[in-house]
């Protein structure tokens, strides 16, 4: 059972899992409100996206060496992968939050304006997911968890 050895995945599992559910407790830290949607969405602090790559190419360097060409992969894969949770999917989330702005503007008008019927509560469109991606301090502490949880990881079962 090679699968069950192989340390880069399961230290990049890891980070994922804790990642999403670190979000919990820093959340009702900021906010003094406890989401447990946190663990299975996206975005929010930190970014599980950067732990896991960061945790996967450290576990390679751990086991293959900074040389290894398996770790320059994953390390452009990791860098790849951070670039696009800062950039692509943060101003997705930008403007899903202004499409949501615009729709509030609309259904105001519309129930503000004379002979327009007032939709029942479950008629409302659910807005739009305004958190896809991540600000670059969310990807930062992301990898940051990535790495230092790998090495954790790979401390404790080494000692």
């Amino acid at each position: 059972m090679e699968l069950f050895s192989n340390f880069p995945l399961w230290a990049s599992l890891f980070a994922i899992l804790f990642a999403q559910v670190v979000k919990v407790p820093i959340q009702y830290a900021a906010t003094r409100k406890v989401d447990w949607s946190l663990v299975t969405s996206t975005g929010g602090m930190p970014s599980s996206h950067s732990a896991a790559v960061t945790a996967l190419a450290t576990g390679i360097a751990l086991e293959n060496g900074l040389a290894s060409p398996v770790f320059a992969l994953a390390t452009v894969f990791a860098i790849i992968t951070m670039f696009d949770a800062t950039g692509v999917r943060f101003q997705a989330g930008e403007q899903a939050a202004v499409i949501n702005q615009l729709m509030r503007d609309f259904n105001k008008f519309v129930s503000e304006a004379k002979g327009w019927q007032q939709k029942d509560e479950e008629e409302r469109r659910k807005e739009l997911k305004t958190l896809l991606g991540h600000k670059p301090i969310e990807v930062f502490f992301g990898g940051l968890t990535g790495i230092f949880l790998t090495l954790l990881v790979h401390y404790l079962i080494t000692v």
